[in-house]
């Protein structure tokens, strides 16, 4: 039997993806973006430092860099750490000087009703891990006296009052600070278990008096991360020394990545591996679906982050899958919130405010609002309020100003995806049904036969089916956010909407995606129409001599022409009148 001859091995920086332990990852020589040279911003900031970014953002990767830097026991492994990095020639004046005590909220267990008994045993295995690794620097029998008070609070004072003892200071890192709050956020019944939590003399803000407490001695420097500023208010008249930076200029790109960083790790896997693809065409696939964030109005124009798990992944399984571009641009352990977005917008059958604000974009392609810094639990249903939630979540991001107010849009395709599930679950609760297996032939023979008419014919029929006299009210909204949902979450394509500043509507191309379906032959563009029911036929044949003149400038713009590759374009204009389509037809 004949033996498989493998290729000789070629070395490589480890990607580490999934990985958050610091220390790991340089020993480990993974490759390791440098965001050490933020630390003299983060040292020269109010020492009680708040910060919020969306899930998957690095935050805890940073947060596990900070804890190295800082950590006194740690002062021997400085130049092992941090000798290639920007901070190891540059170090700032406090490195290596604090005892480190880190909480991570997310891995309390224990609901509302007794939340307590759950912080209380988490924080009494991680004190006692504390004293057990700074014991030589601590005053005898400080474990035996912690263990002798009765809970969380009084551990964190008593700890705080015996570093004061021998003039050591801690440097205190919570992650996930608000991680309790998914259940108030989830179910409007917890509101009143939530604030019994934050408010008052409610546990939890009893534990954020007591760092207040100790930061006029023992407590050198606090670091807060989340994925929501919702606690925070919450917490804040007890909590009132820290400062949330996260909406800062001078913080937009201490977590993701920014394209130049993106570029500089394709540089460098492109320069030892034996890539299919130039750094440029790589940027090209990848940029559309993970970049464009942005978390500083001051910032827009000038820096967009990319999200840094997820060019992560694709770079890995980019180089697995013998560098050919991955089937899959996101896998659903990289998914950001979209569960906890279901829990977040509670709507009924009427579809609420806050679902009418993921249909606006959707239907227009942007939202305006003001970006709230911080709102309590009780008021998370305002509608400033609900988009900025979005916007901490990663659902949107900023895209400049509009008549005073900030200007949101969806940031990628990633995001845009999880917006049309939304949106179609949103429909399917009310009853809207369909036939996915079918829609998913249909979307095959769209893309490989050229057969739109029964694409187009399975959506409009699945509307009509199910609209109601309350669908037929809300009209265009209804049709058109259930059509662009259903047309742009299709595999084969990337979904590209544009506006029409006459009539608000969206002309879609469906990019195909030739770099993943190498054989696939047909892409479109789509008008889509809306008109009342009672329209005349005439009144409608004028509009669909408007819709083709639209989609023929659309056809001939050079974006349009370098996406289609080797795929043959259809000019396709789709016409409601009412719930009806009553025209679907190639121009």
């Amino acid at each position: 039997m004949a033996i498989r001859q493998r290729e000789k091995r070629i070395y490589r920086k480890r990607i580490p993806y999934g990985m958050q332990n610091f220390e790991a990852i340089i020993k480990e020589d993974c490759y390791y973006v440098d965001k050490t040279p933020f630390i003299w911003d983060v040292e020269e900031a109010n020492k009680y430092f708040f910060y919020i970014r969306p899930r998957r953002f690095g935050k805890t990767l940073t947060m596990n860099m900070l804890e190295h830097y800082y950590d006194i026991n740690r002062k021997d492994d400085f130049e092992t750490l941090f000798s290639n990095l920007y901070i190891g020639q540059n170090p700032t004046p406090e490195h290596n000087s604090y005892l480190v005590l880190d909480l991570n909220f997310a891995v309390i267990v224990g609901d509302l009703d007794n939340y307590q008994r759950g912080m209380d045993a988490y924080c009494n295995t991680h004190f006692n891990y504390f004293v057990d690794v700074y014991e030589h620097l601590l005053p005898e029998g400080t474990k035996e006296g912690l263990n002798a008070k009765k809970d969380a609070v009084e551990q964190l004072d008593y700890l705080c009052s015996q570093c004061r003892k021998v003039g050591q200071k801690i440097y205190l890192f919570i992650d996930e600070y608000d991680h309790f709050t998914n259940q108030i956020l989830a179910n409007q019944v917890h509101e009143g278990r939530y604030l019994k939590q934050t408010h008052g003399e409610g546990y939890l803000r009893k534990f954020f008096d007591t760092i207040k407490g100790a930061s006029v001695n023992s407590l050198g420097r606090v670091f807060v991360t989340g994925v929501s500023p919702v606690t925070m208010d919450d917490l804040t008249s007890g909590f009132n020394i820290g400062t949330n930076y996260s909406l800062n200029p001078e913080f937009n790109e201490m977590t993701g990545f920014t394209e130049e960083e993106v570029r500089e790790m394709l540089e460098y896997y492109s320069s030892v591996l034996p890539f299919n693809h130039t750094v440029d065409e790589l940027i090209e696939v990848m940029k559309p679906w993970y970049d464009n964030y942005c978390f500083a109005i001051k910032r827009y124009g000038k820096t967009t982050m990319y999200n840094s798990v997820m060019v992560l992944n694709f770079l890995d399984k980019y180089i697995r899958n013998d560098y050919e571009i991955p089937d899959a641009m996101v896998e659903s352990n990289v998914r950001m919130d979209y569960d906890k977005l279901r829990m977040l917008i509670r709507h009924d059958k009427e579809f609420a405010h806050d679902a009418s604000i993921i249909q606006q974009l959707v239907t227009q392609g942007y939202v305006t609002g003001k970006l709230v810094e911080h709102f309590p639990a009780e008021r998370i249903n305002d509608p400033d309020n609900f988009l900025s939630l979005l916007f901490y979540f990663g659902m949107v991001t900023i895209d400049g100003t509009y008549q005073g107010m900030t200007k949101f849009v969806i940031p990628n395709e990633v995001v845009r995806d999880q917006i049309y599930t939304y949106l179609l679950d949103t429909y399917k609760e009310n009853d809207l049904a369909y036939d996915t297996y079918g829609k998913g032939k249909l979307e095959s023979r769209l893309a490989y036969d050229g057969e739109y008419k029964s694409y187009f014919e399975f959506i409009a029929d699945t509307l009509k089916r199910h609209s109601s006299q309350r669908d037929k009210q809300k009209g265009e909204a209804f049709v058109h956010g259930f059509t662009l949902a259903m047309t742009c979450q299709n595999q084969f394509y990337r979904p590209i909407s544009e506006l029409d500043t006459e009539g608000g509507y969206a002309d879609i191309f469906l990019s195909p995606l030739c770099d993943i379906y190498k054989d696939m032959k047909d892409c479109y563009i789509i008008e889509l129409k809306y008109c009342k029911s009672g329209i005349s036929d005439e009144q409608v044949q004028h509009l669909l001599e408007t819709a083709t003149a639209q989609v023929n400038r659309y056809a001939d713009s050079d974006m349009v022409r370098e996406a289609v590759k080797t795929t043959t374009l259809h000019k396709i204009v789709v016409m409601y009148r009412g719930a009806e389509m009553v025209v679907c037809k190639e121009v």
